[in-house]
């Protein structure tokens, strides 16, 4: 049982440390207008040590996005832009022949690196993503026969578009599952819109940001937000939201039981436990709440929820049946 004092001691603490967050937001939001759910959700996998896959329409200031908060870390930065003639050794690297010496020697790609914008993922070929989704997941790259660790942090941004699918390998399942979190982002309102065309609408404007933190300073952020309080109330509602996705007769769900296909995997548990505490130190708060879970739950949720033929038929999404779900689970 955590103390009362406890919790406030570390409610105290991340005030403290996340004052940077205020920084990072003005440098973002010099060049972003708007897209407050974005600029969040990519700093919640940042301090998560997650990946993120972002689905959008173009033009909707994705790549933006992502090369901001890049420039507000002073972290190594790399853009890839997938196509379908791309080879795993363009992420990964290769082995070089040295004459003078007639050995090989290895020569890093772009890989290497803090941040990895992989734009338009599904336009590379099956092979090019499995060797992506390999070195997020065990942080690490095989050159021949040497394996070679990753930059610390290493965070992958990738980016889909969802209206073009000519020329395009959609992601199976298996590796989607690979993303902490799925976001998908819409048209700016009208007022967005008119701020700009006032703000972008020049032929020589260059927009930069200034560097808020290091590379370091994310790595012992994440140790503050692995000590953020999560009641044991709270880690049976994460629980619950799971296995309502698998089961969902047993949560008086009985209407969605034909409509999901595959529920949840362990690994959804996981990722919304170590999110909502991210999203709680994004918040300032040292202690995760209900609605934590659920602001965040839809991004972790919505790409893992795989619906049956029967719910297309209906033109039901997994959203709407994620929503269904956060309405009936008991809230703690």
């Amino acid at each position: 049982m955590v103390e009362n004092k406890d919790i406030t001691a570390i409610n105290e603490k991340v005030k403290k440390e996340s004052a940077f967050l205020d920084g990072i937001f003005f440098e973002m939001e010099k060049i972003i207008v708007g897209q407050k759910y974005l600029l969040e959700r990519l700093l919640v996998c940042l301090l998560a040590n997650g990946h993120i896959l972002i689905e959008g329409v173009p033009g909707l200031a994705k790549t933006t996005a992502v090369k901001a908060l890049a420039g507000a870390i002073q972290a190594k930065f790399q853009r890839l832009q997938f196509t379908p003639d791309m080879l795993p050794a363009d992420l990964t690297g290769t082995m070089i022949y040295e004459p003078k010496t007639s050995s090989f020697s290895v020569k890093k790609g772009p890989l290497f690196a803090n941040i990895i914008l992989a734009d338009e993922i599904n336009r590379a070929p099956a092979k090019v993503q499995s060797a992506l989704l390999e070195a997020m997941q065990e942080r690490q790259v095989t050159i021949g026969d040497q394996t070679l660790k990753l930059d610390d942090p290493f965070l992958v941004l990738a980016t889909q578009n969802p209206i073009e699918q000519e020329g395009t390998y959609p992601l199976p399942e298996a590796q989607v599952d690979r993303f902490m979190l799925k976001v998908n982002i819409t048209y700016p309102s009208k007022e967005e819109e008119y701020k700009i065309l006032k703000r972008m609408s020049y032929t020589n404007k260059q927009f930069e940001t200034q560097e808020i933190i290091k590379p370091e300073d994310i790595i012992r952020v994440r140790n503050i937000i692995d000590e953020i309080y999560m009641d044991e109330k709270i880690e049976h509602y994460i629980v619950d939201l799971i296995t309502a996705t698998r089961e969902p007769q047993n949560y008086n769900l009985g209407e969605l039981k034909g409509l999901i296909r595959y529920g949840a995997s362990p690994r959804a548990t996981i990722y919304l436990a170590i999110a909502a505490k991210a999203y709680a130190f994004v918040q300032r708060r040292g202690y995760v709440t209900p609605q934590d879970v659920k602001s965040i739950g839809l991004d972790v949720l919505r790409h893992r929820v795989i619906v049956s033929y029967e719910a297309e038929a209906e033109e039901k999404t997994s959203e709407d049946l994620i929503k269904r779900i956060f309405e009936e689970v008991e809230v703690p």
